[in-house]
């Protein structure tokens, strides 16, 4: 019988999360979900000099905004804790004696300054970089006599010099990589800490991780994590290896490509349904066709044999249009919901708090269609309600008018204004169009200087519904300080 899905998301603390950390995640995530299984969280927090201050709980703000809970973590508990590395210390140092033990690795006393002269001599033969093993071999005497010495050791693993080492991906297919080729590498720190490929393989295994969904980056590593579980005798999890992500000019992907910490996107006004539509198509497709997926679509078709091998291009306009859909997709009160916090902190103070949620369901369905971005709320709503806009003279004065055509504009709506008895939008037509023409006007350029005048802005909702909303008093008022304006130019 099959092992029940257990994956896991095991970010370093050593930066805040970003867009490649997060589509790790969420393949994890929906794999497991799929699956009936189990999401864990664990934070790999070995590198104790590289740790950031905050980073753990920006990655649990991360996961938290995409909505993808875990079932065992850090702060949640679980069976196969601790879900922090930092408190398994013992678990890697007992792996790694035991791998010395049974000749398996071995302690390395080499200094950095002779790594880095080694490296060096290397370099200038134009070979890869590799240590040189000269403490493979060392005689149980030597050791003694170095650790008499104090000197500091590392325990290195001990790769075969021949044959090769093979896996089974389920992205790749069969991989082998030849052993010969492989280098001796550091499992466990002169401090007592593990490197990421012991703790990895030791946490995997006590967690009973069934599938290893990470980026391709790390296909290279995966042959050492092989040899690690066989020499505990441990059962390997399955592999799968996504694409790596780039720009549209092929290069790997980097913040100039628009690529930057995922609450940053949130501070930007993304919406999280869009964040996980656009960062599943990033290495996955169901076919050559759908683009649009629920989370519960996605659970539901989430498979690894649909993770392509072929590396995903991050189109920034692409994530725009996702944003954009799902913004229309909600509701009045939904979108309400969504934009209040940002209203309440940008709105200037004079503005009555709290936010009328009345008026605003007015004004969302005059803007909802136009909006890509949560953020740019306030400037599409903010004219409805300030009680004094600036008024940009050259503004005033539309395409192929003059001032004295654009005062004659707002001098003849004045008067048909004021005579509303009802100001919504089909009275508002109803005297504005055919002024348009008394005035030998398009009505282009007519709407062009009234929206002006009543907004403060050249492009704006559709003018008689946005004047109506605003409403009589304020429209005049507005109206009568443009003329003004206008004339104040002499």
């Amino acid at each position: 019988m099959s092992r029940p899905v257990r994956v896991r998301f095991a970010p370093s603390p050593t930066g805040i999360p970003h867009i490649g950390n997060m589509r790790t995640a969420l393949f994890n995530w929906l794999f497991a979900r799929h699956s009936d299984g189990k999401f864990i969280l664990r934070i790999e927090d070995t590198d104790q000099t590289r740790k950031v201050e905050g980073a753990i709980e920006k990655i649990y703000e991360s996961l938290g905004w995409l909505g993808l809970e875990w079932d065992e973590g850090p702060d949640v508990g679980g069976d196969s804790g601790p879900y922090m590395q930092s408190e398994r210390l013992d678990y890697y140092q007992s792996a790694a004696k035991r791998l010395v033990e049974q000749g398996d690795a071995y302690h390395c006393y080499c200094s950095s300054e002779r790594l880095a002269e080694m490296r060096a001599e290397q370099s200038k033969r134009k070979e890869p970089p590799r240590y040189d093993r000269t403490c493979r071999e060392l005689t149980a005497g030597q050791r003694a006599q170095k650790e008499a010495e104090g000197l500091a050791s590392v325990v290195r693993y001990k790769i075969p010099f021949e044959g090769i080492t093979s896996f089974d991906d389920e992205v790749y297919g069969y991989v082998e990589f030849q052993n010969a080729l492989l280098d001796d590498y550091v499992i466990l720190k002169s401090d007592g800490f593990p490197t990421y490929h012991l703790a990895n393989v030791v946490d995997d295994h006590m967690m009973q991780i069934s599938h290893v969904i990470r980026a391709d980056e790390w296909l290279s590593s995966t042959p050492k994590h092989v040899l690690l579980y066989k020499a505990l005798e441990y059962n390997s999890p399955k592999y799968a290896h996504m694409p790596m992500t780039f720009g549209k000019d092929k290069a790997k992907l980097s913040k100039r490509h628009g690529a930057t910490a995922l609450l940053d996107y949130k501070d930007m006004g993304y919406l999280p349904e869009a964040m996980i539509n656009f960062l599943v198509l990033l290495g996955w497709s169901l076919d050559d066709k759908t683009e649009i997926f629920s989370r519960d679509d996605l659970i539901q078709h989430f498979s690894l044999d649909r993770i392509s091998k072929t590396g995903a291009v991050f189109n920034a306009e692409k994530l725009n249009w996702f944003n954009g859909y799902y913004i229309r997709q909600l509701t009045t009160d939904e979108l309400i919901e969504r934009v209040m916090p940002l209203l309440d902190a940008q709105l200037p103070a004079d503005v009555k708090r709290p936010i009328d949620t009345e008026y605003l369901k007015e004004i969302i369905p005059l803007i909802h269609e136009r909006l890509k971005l949560l953020t740019e709320i306030t400037e599409f709503v903010s004219f409805f309600f300030v009680d004094d806009i600036e008024h940009k003279a050259d503004e005033l004065i539309g395409k192929k008018m003059t001032q004295d055509s654009s005062i004659a504009v707002l001098e003849a709506s004045l008067p048909k204004l004021e005579s509303l008895a009802k100001f919504d939008t089909e009275s508002l037509e109803q005297v504005l169009r055919p002024l348009a023409e008394e005035l030998g006007l398009k009505t282009g350029q007519l709407f062009g200087t009234l929206r002006v005048a009543t907004t403060g802005k050249t492009v704006a909702p559709p003018l008689f519904q946005t004047m109506e909303v605003l409403g009589q008093d304020k429209c005049l008022k507005r109206i009568g300080l443009a003329l003004e304006k206008l004339k104040g130019m002499d």
